[in-house]
């Protein structure tokens, strides 16, 4: 069990709804597996794994028949991935398309700025006014 993962989270209880208690008297720690045979299966374990030699409490946190294939897990954690990856193209598409309308108004502006000023005023000449 060397390669499971950090303490996830404690509980008063297992999954079943019963009090759990290592040897010590203790609450047990909810962990997750990292070995090949039981990736990502859970299970609770004593708060005092790797500190303290002589508990050695190990419980499953879902029955046996519960356990996913690992070939699913795999696929769940890509749908997520993949999940998190359309949400941030998402978000940068929203904002090039608003850095294009900006982009847009601003051209148009200027055009129009510059339409204009290029027209011809009408300009009365000076001896024409004084008559």
């Amino acid at each position: 069990m060397a390669a499971e993962s950090s303490i996830s989270s404690r509980s008063k209880s297992s999954s079943h709804g019963t009090l759990l208690l290592c040897s010590h008297g203790e609450r047990p720690v909810l962990r997750t597996l990292g070995t090949k045979e039981n990736y990502g299966r859970r299970f609770w374990g004593c708060v005092n794994y790797g500190v303290h030699a002589g508990c050695n409490f190990f419980h499953w946190a879902e029955p046996e028949t519960e356990v996913e294939n690992p070939e699913i897990a795999r696929m769940k954690k890509k749908v997520a991935s993949l999940k998190s990856r359309t949400k941030a193209a998402e978000w940068k598409l929203m904002v090039v398309a608003l850095l294009g309308f900006v982009g847009w108004a601003g051209f148009l502006y200027l055009l129009l700025q510059n339409f204009s000023m290029s027209r011809p005023k009408c300009v009365i000449p000076l001896n024409l006014a004084q008559r």
